[in-house]
């Protein structure tokens, strides 16, 4: 009997694992379609995901069953809106839901067309970006569009003004254009974390391409993004497409002659040109964390917990970057530290030793207070850093200033001095007739 006890004891964690909800992946994406089709006719874009690893869980986006969170805890790492014309999501997401699932430091990614719904372009404001207010707009561009055996209204673009980044893009070129068909947006001026990748060319223009223009469009030229990014400053980053056939099988796979270009390519950018921006968008390019954050006296190794006014001491941290497989040293001359005390008494550029470490030494200035060694690092392509660090600083105890200073010796001089004349006068004064 005891022994079927032991062995009941023994297996209750093993059966309490068996039956426990099923935990979120690190690594697991969200995609809401308008249509299954879309997982077919995108799958190119899926599987370029799936191959480096991410869990991707597909879902009508008005599946009453759908739900970012349960239990207080998020079930995705990321969300992939592929629904453009949705009105209401069903189960509990909403436009606050997302906007909260971003907030919480989640990646997002949005593809709408020209049928964007009011919930589609609400979610695309509340990030930053303001779509073409007509419903009937797409852009044209009767400059830059694609060469096709039908010129048809010139709303098919090629476009290859794309930011210029290693870090969002990689280090190779990008060759041929970007094909794009959909409507086009405007960044908010007022938000200064929204860029765009992925932008128009001067002769573009948002318009209905099936009416006659008879009033100057409302968006015009390079002002036109037509893929922009935000990175929060949470560090959550998000992707925003006016055109939902920029992920499509049909556009990766077509080739591409831009207008009054005589080269023509055999396969057009897209599909690069979003493998590596979602390398970006997914934190695998671009991520930076910071480690071992060290302060000391010069000469000594162990971390007071308190410094005097004009100490010597030495400051280091580790910073490392994301490469999609492993931490790598970053090596950069731009990374500063600040001794801080409602404004910056020290700022230091930090020397690297090109493995990952940056350091500096410097004198703590003659204040006493309550100081912060703050690391304010803000790159564009890089996830920011934020690091500070309290210390408190004294002055001199009574009993280790100097007791003799160099400044003071006119003032030792003067008081020996009247002491020896007050002497001499005393002595003459009483021995003299």
């Amino acid at each position: 009997m005891s022994k079927l006890i032991f062995v009941f004891l023994a297996l209750i964690p093993l059966l309490c694992t068996s039956f426990s909800p099923e935990k979120p992946s690190d690594r697991r994406i969200l995609v809401l379609l308008d249509d299954f089709a879309i997982k077919s006719s995108h799958s190119l874009f899926f599987n370029s995901l799936k191959s480096r690893g991410f869990d991707l869980q597909f879902h009508l986006a008005d599946d009453p069953k759908i739900a970012l969170q349960r239990y207080g805890q998020y079930l995705y790492d990321a969300l992939i809106l592929f629904s453009p014309t949705i009105e209401r999501f069903g189960g509990s997401i909403d436009a606050a839901a997302i906007l909260d699932f971003v907030d919480s430091g989640h990646d997002l990614i949005v593809a709408a067309d020209s049928n964007a719904s009011d919930l589609i372009r609400e979610i695309a404001t509340e990030c930053g970006v303001d779509f073409d207010e007509d419903p009937a707009a797409v852009v044209v561009d009767h400059s830059a569009y694609a060469v096709s055996a039908t010129e048809g209204d010139h709303t098919l673009i090629a476009s290859d003004d794309f930011i210029k980044s290693d870090v969002i893009f990689g280090s190779k070129k990008i060759e041929a254009p970007v094909l794009f068909q959909g409507i086009g947006h405007s960044l908010n001026p007022t938000n200064s974390l929204v860029l765009k990748v992925l932008s128009a060319s001067p002769s573009a223009f948002s318009a209905n391409p099936k009416s006659k223009v008879t009033s100057p469009p409302s968006l015009t030229g390079t002002s036109i993004s037509l893929v922009s990014i935000i990175q929060a400053r949470n560090n959550a980053r998000i992707l925003i497409s006016g055109s939902l056939s920029l992920f499509s099988n049909r556009f990766f796979r077509s080739g591409v002659q831009k207008a009054g270009s005589p080269t023509k390519h055999e396969k057009s950018g897209n599909e690069q040109f979003l493998n590596e921006l979602s390398k970006w968008i997914f934190h695998e390019r671009g991520h930076l964390k910071a480690v071992n954050v060290q302060h000391h006296k010069v000469g000594e190794a162990n971390e007071p917990a308190i410094y005097r006014i004009n100490d010597n001491l030495e400051y280091s941290v580790e910073v490392y970057e994301w490469s999609g497989t492993a931490w790598e040293p970053y090596v950069a001359d731009d990374v500063q530290v600040q001794f801080y005390m409602m404004s910056p008494y020290v700022l230091k550029t930090l020397s690297t030793d090109g493995k990952g470490r940056y350091f500096t030494s410097f004198k703590v200035p003659d204040v006493y207070g309550v100081f912060q060694f703050k690391v304010e690092y803000e790159k564009l392509g890089y996830t920011s850093l934020s690091l500070s660090k309290q210390i408190p600083v004294r002055p001199f105890r009574h009993n280790e200033y100097e007791r003799f200073i160099p400044a003071a010796y006119p003032y030792y001089g003067a008081s020996f001095s009247m002491m020896v004349g007050f002497f001499i006068f005393t002595a003459v004064h009483l021995y003299s007739k």
